[in-house]
């Protein structure tokens, strides 16, 4: 019982347009980590979309700083977030923790100040929630993964029932 609340997230939403900033504001949140494939794009998706622009530039315009943290390659992650300016962390090695606490370092911020953001339980979620993080689970953006992430999601898959047995978690993933 212990080991899987490490799996839940503080929130649980459909879409990272659907998490409410203001009330990150009122939560002492100014900094977000998150994933970039399936939680801000599609993983095969080179490129950002209109709709996320606007979405980190309204992050932007309320104070926050972002940091992408990836387990994909420098390659993958340095094409989609340089054009944009991001700042981003390949290779993080996700549910680790030294990622999460590096990108906070390159936003100044602590803990209690940063949200982890990404669609996985057994990298974004476990690895921000044993950081200490407040995290927030997304709907992956695709209905399709790489290789290694459909053997995560089969994992995730049971977790998820055990959690539901369990009466831990009150919603269902989508």
């Amino acid at each position: 019982m212990r080991m899987l609340k490490k799996f839940i997230p503080n929130q649980y939403v459909p879409s990272i347009y659907e998490i409410d900033i203001q009330e990150l504001k009122r939560l002492g949140i100014k900094g977000v980590i998150t994933d970039l494939d399936n939680t801000l794009v599609e993983w095969h998706r080179k490129e950002a979309t209109e709709e996320l622009l606007q979405w980190l530039e309204e992050l932007s315009e309320e104070g926050f700083e972002v940091v992408i943290v990836s387990n994909n390659n420098e390659k993958r992650v340095h094409a989609f977030a340089s054009p944009h300016n991001i700042t981003f962390i390949h290779s993080a090695k996700k549910p680790f923790s030294k990622a999460f606490k590096a990108a906070c370092k390159l936003m100044g911020l602590k803990h209690g100040e940063t949200v982890v953001i990404g669609d996985q339980l057994l990298t974004d979620i476990l690895g921000g929630n044993r950081a200490g993080f407040h995290t927030i689970l997304v709907v992956p953006v695709a209905e399709t993964d790489g290789i290694l992430t459909k053997f995560n999601r089969s994992i995730e898959r049971r977790v998820f029932q055990a959690m539901r047995r369990r009466g831990l978690i009150e919603w269902e993933k989508k």
